[in-house]
């Protein structure tokens, strides 16, 4: 880190994630974040409209004859209305389906960052690892999201968010073992070698997956079965609770098919490197913070005849962030 660089021309580090965007700055001699949901709801356009959001100071824009209110203001008004939020994001990239995609990415980005404090700033941003299927339109997410923060003034350069958890998360190991983000649209796994990424890859069953099975087989909205979800949902097995039942059995559907990719991937690896001790495994993301999460996702890994020695199975002390952060680290090496 350049010690004599003002703190607001210090790198960043920016999580751009399916459920939320969030950026990782330095100050104070700690780590200060800022998050928005990456979600929005529209409404339609009058001027009546427009000034009471602008009255309320709700985050939206004018697109044609929409008002478009982004970011956790999304939320709030979902919640009112018993609408579903939309996502400018799927599967951990920008989403086909929705023509408002980037601008509602740029807009939240722009709040969350805001132009460069000199031209050139650094920033890390996070993208997907590669699934089995190819790469899913990660090249154009990629150069996308570029592309608007080269706009603010940025020199910005892609992450990806496995290793940005490496990053984040396994400093103390010398920057060796496997990072795995669970977030909303994918989940991402890196295993790295003295900060070298070795093997990088996602998972397309994630916490989006849950949230819509689970939806379809309870008759809720998926965005409260995720409220619910972050907020008091444990995963203990199934009792009397059907929304509990419906979401422990997406859970376990997601950790099977997270060890076995993890299993099957690094075991066909043509140039596994010699690994002379057992290395750790750090698990993030909004998904993974359930209680039991890892306790559950740790004896299906035991069971699996894992590769690789595991020397512990630990989640973030800070899951939300954990990608920001790394983020951050990286930009600033």
């Amino acid at each position: 880190m350049n010690k004599t660089e003002p703190d607001y021309a210090q790198p960043l580090g920016l999580d751009v994630g399916t459920s939320r965007i969030v950026v990782a700055r330095t100050g104070d001699r700690k780590y200060q974040y800022e998050a928005e949901l990456n979600a929005f709801i529209t409404l339609p356009h009058s001027k009546l409209a427009e000034s009471l959001l602008q009255r309320e100071n709700v985050f939206h824009e004018v697109r044609g004859s929409e008002l478009v209110v982004a970011g956790n203001d999304a939320q709030k008004f979902a919640e009112v209305f018993h609408a579903e939020t939309r996502r400018p994001m799927k599967n951990g990239v920008l989403n086909p389906q929705e023509p408002h995609s980037l601008a509602v990415v740029r807009s939240i980005v722009a709040k969350l960052v805001g132009k460069a404090a000199v031209e050139g700033q650094k920033v890390f941003f996070s993208v997907p690892s590669a699934g089995a299927e190819g790469e899913g339109g990660i090249a154009y997410h990629q150069a996308s999201i570029r592309q608007l923060l080269s706009e603010l003034g940025y020199d910005a350069t892609p992450i990806e968010e496995g290793l940005a958890v490496i990053f984040g998360e396994l400093g103390a190991c010398n920057y060796t073992g496997i990072g795995i983000s669970c977030g909303s649209g994918l989940c991402n796994v890196c295993l790295a070698v003295l900060s070298v990424p070795v093997i990088s890859f996602s998972v397309p069953k994630a916490g989006d997956y849950i949230d819509s099975k689970a939806a379809m087989v309870t008759g809720e909205l998926a965005t409260r079965l995720r409220i619910q979800k972050e907020q008091t949902f444990q995963l203990n097995g199934l009792n009397g609770d059907r929304i509990q039942n419906a979401l422990n059995v997406y859970y376990q559907e997601v950790i099977a098919a997270l060890v076995e990719s993890l299993r099957t991937q690094i075991s066909a690896a043509q140039r596994l490197p010699r690994l002379d001790q057992a290395i750790p495994l750090v698990v993030s993301g909004g998904t993974a913070m359930p209680k039991g999460f890892v306790e559950q996702f740790g004896r299906a890994l035991r069971a699996s005849d894992f590769p690789v020695p595991i020397s512990e199975i630990r989640i973030s002390a800070d899951a939300l962030n954990s990608t920001a952060r790394g983020a951050l680290m990286a930009a600033l090496c």
